[in-house]
């Protein structure tokens, strides 16, 4: 399972239709998704976009690697702020991806090393 957790419901979109697998999970908030981990349904991979409206992607971030079961799973970053030169690998991020340039191959890439 790959969750997607996006408040841009056409950008949740996109991104399904690029990891264009059956096993997948969108979300509209951290706390949604959290709650969906808490309950047992652990990712194998997450795709997160960091300006959410409630808790942000950070502080989601930060709840998943307080947990050792949660630490490992790999986030890949979606995002229109700019994160380069920045090490987010502390947070289990793998990689960042740029809405406003990003194209489908590159989230495909991302699943097929991570998923």
């Amino acid at each position: 399972m790959i969750f997607v957790i996006d408040d841009d419901d056409i950008m949740a979109e996109c991104v399904v239709r690029a990891i264009n697998r059956k096993e997948v999970q969108v979300f509209s908030s951290a706390i949604e998704a959290m709650n969906e981990i808490a309950g047992g349904n652990v990712p194998e991979m997450i795709f997160l976009d960091i300006l959410l409206d409630g808790p942000d992607g950070f502080t989601f971030l930060q709840d998943l690697v307080s947990y050792a079961d949660t630490a490992v799973i790999p986030v890949v970053i979606i995002s229109s702020l700019d994160f380069s030169g920045k090490d987010m690998s502390a947070y289990g991020v793998v990689g960042v991806l740029n809405k406003d340039i990003m194209k489908p191959g590159d989230i495909r890439r991302y699943v097929e090393q991570y998923a």
